[in-house]
């Protein structure tokens, strides 16, 4: 059952970079930002987990993230909320979510890391 919710969520993954009913914005933020290359899956899969699940992103993906940016960020959330696969799921508890995940990747990038 475990594999097939993994399943579930890189076809997700794939569908929120690829082109699925989305507003026009939201695919053009997108689209200029050139996702499928600019951040790994496996940093895209620590971002949504720790969004739409209970996972958490860590040091490497949260720099990634923010490269990106907050307008991308944004936008690929609202994208993925717009995917009927997501209609359960609360936006508000959902955005909630993603502003506290950009904050916490915001927190970790600025905070200087522990010397070796």
């Amino acid at each position: 059952m475990a594999s097939l919710h993994v399943y579930s969520v890189l076809v997700v993954l794939l569908l929120t970079c690829g082109p699925v009913m989305a507003t026009k914005e939201n695919d053009q933020i997108i689209k200029e930002k050139n996702c499928e290359t600019k951040m790994g899956l496996p940093c895209v899969l620590e971002a949504f987990t720790s969004i739409f699940e209970t996972g958490i992103i860590f040091n490497k993906c949260c720099g990634e993230l923010v490269v990106l940016g907050k307008v991308f960020h944004s936008a690929l959330v609202k994208r993925t909320l717009e995917n009927p696969l997501f209609k359960d799921l609360s936006p508000a508890a959902i955005i909630a979510k993603s502003i506290q995940t950009w904050n916490n990747c915001l927190a970790l990038i600025d905070s200087p890391s522990p010397s070796a």
